[in-house]
């Protein structure tokens, strides 16, 4: 059978599944993917039909319930070719074609824009459609014969003549309709003939929005988002609020529009909308999602959704001084090494280094270090440290690149602990944690907002049952991650001012 995986036709199996049309796609585990039933699948469900005219014109018919609607649904592939074969006051005729339909002679009354089956000649061989021109009372032989009504074009109806003729015959429906859409992550969902999946959305953003953007593509760094919110008018992520969105370009809020709050409560908020709403500007332009809106439009909160952005991010920390310049140079970029300029030094910094800056600028400064500068650390990511290590990848920049920096604030020979500056502002939002029986060496740990020095960071040199990495008392301080480096070969000639560079990656 025939799908269409993101836009592109494949050949499966029957009774192949979600995971066997996913093979060898872009898609990200536990993602949700949109599917749109085919064509086939939409007539068993769908109440409107467009019904396109050899003159170009169209009309919308909306189906009644009834067995009426359902014979017209079995019969409609027939329509295509047929023409109007007379045209009067009260009516429009299209056909003939044959049916099944019981003679009935009973006379009824219509209403303006009526559609109904009629017999010629009280014969079922010889079936019409009718489309009532004005309100009547008449004996056409198929009963009631009741379809549905014209709801859109009706002024076309005044318009149809003789040798009209009906041109195509589709259900009608949104391509973001909930109605002909499922939104999942069930890999095992029965896929059939003429299905299609998006497994992803792609965003092309904003070039007036630089900030703007690299928020979004920060958010989605591993290739998805996830969903915090789900609403009527649009889904959002809330997942970063504490960042600075300056003001950029807004335009009115349509459907696929995204935008990332500028300002006062929930400032950093990613927003997709799925309803129009007017421009503010309090709501910066992003991008525009051009692909897989669908998903955007019915994912839940909680779902995690694929996205694709264009242009995609261009940062190179965490490469080599080679991988680098080969990365930037395939996006057209020049690069310019500075700090160890070696090939197999490790870049930790990048400038510029949002990316629609980056697209601009005249060549890229890219500064290296020694790889055995760069330290690994592990953080303690679960819900009694969420805070605590939120805000380290805030102080260090972990929030949105794989390498990270801690500037020294006190490093002295033979002392305990070394201390990393942070922000007291930030410090006030880090509740204690229960207080710890014993600091070992190694561990990463915070004052917390119960001590004046709240937001300090710290790293433990030598065990202690009565002082934490950075030198506080046990309800002072929360612990929440580990060195894993070689802290002696760290703490060489180490001083105040100095920068270290620590990273969970493996390098």
């Amino acid at each position: 059978m025939k799908v269409k995986v993101n836009g592109v036709e494949k050949m499966l199996k029957n009774g192949a599944k979600l995971k066997d049309a996913l093979a060898g796609e872009e898609y990200h585990p536990g993602t949700v993917v949109s599917i749109h039933l085919s064509t086939e699948k939409l007539v068993q469900e769908s109440d409107d039909f467009e019904m396109k005219l050899s003159s170009g014109k169209s009309v919308v018919l909306h189906l009644e319930p009834g067995k009426d609607s359902e014979l017209w649904k079995k019969h409609m592939a027939k329509m295509p070719g047929l023409y109007t074969r007379w045209v009067n006051r009260q009516i429009a005729a299209v056909g003939a074609f044959q049916t099944d339909i019981e003679v009935n002679r009973d006379r009824r009354r219509y209403r303006k824009y009526d559609v109904f089956f009629a017999l010629g000649g009280f014969d079922n061989n010889t079936t019409y459609v009718m489309i009532a021109r004005e309100e009547h009372r008449g004996a056409y032989g198929a009963g009631s014969g009741i379809i549905g009504r014209v709801t859109l074009g009706r002024h076309v109806i005044d318009q149809m003549r003789e040798g009209d003729a009906i041109e195509s015959v589709t259900p009608l429906m949104s391509e973001t309709s909930k109605d002909n859409v499922i939104v999942t992550s069930d890999l095992s969902y029965k896929l059939d003939e003429g299905y299609s999946v998006d497994t992803f959305i792609t965003v092309d953003l904003d070039r007036q929005s630089p900030k703007s953007a690299e928020h979004l593509l920060v958010l989605s760094r591993s290739g998805y988002m996830e969903v915090t919110e789900s609403t009527g008018s649009f889904m959002s992520c809330s997942l970063d609020l504490d960042t600075e969105i300056p003001q950029e370009t807004h335009i009115v809020r349509a459907p696929g529009v995204v935008t990332v709050r500028n300002t006062g409560p929930g400032m950093g908020k990613m927003y997709i909308y799925r309803e129009r709403r007017q421009m503010v500007p309090s709501h910066n332009h992003v991008g525009t999602v051009t692909n897989g809106l669908s998903i955007a439009m019915f994912a839940n909160a909680g779902d995690k959704i694929g996205v694709v952005t264009n242009p995609q991010r261009i940062l190179s920390v965490g490469m080599t001084q080679k991988e680098g310049a080969a990365f930037l140079g395939s996006k057209g970029l020049r690069q310019k090494r500075t700090g160890d300029t070696s090939d197999d030094a490790v870049i930790v910094d990048q400038t510029p280094e949002a990316t629609l800056d980056a697209i601009h600028a005249d060549e890229i400064e890219t500064f290296g270090v020694p790889k055995n500068r760069i330290y690994k650390i592990s953080l303690d990511r679960g819900e009694k440290n969420r805070l605590n290590s939120y805000y380290f990848d805030k102080i260090t920049g972990l929030s949105h690149k794989p390498i990270g920096a801690l500037k020294v604030h006190f490093a002295f020979k033979g002392m305990p602990m070394v201390t990393f500056e942070g922000d007291e502002v930030r410090g006030k939002s880090l509740y204690p944690n229960d207080a710890f029986k014993k600091c070992s060496r190694g561990d990463i740990g915070v004052t917390n907002q119960a001590r004046p020095h709240k937001g300090l960071l710290g790293i433990r040199l030598e065990n202690s049952k009565e002082y934490g990495p950075t030198g506080e008392e046990p309800y002072g301080t929360n612990i929440f991650g580990k060195f894993l480096g070689d802290l002696d070969d760290m703490m060489k000639g180490l001083k105040d001012g100095d920068t270290v560079y620590v990273t969970e990656m493996d390098l």
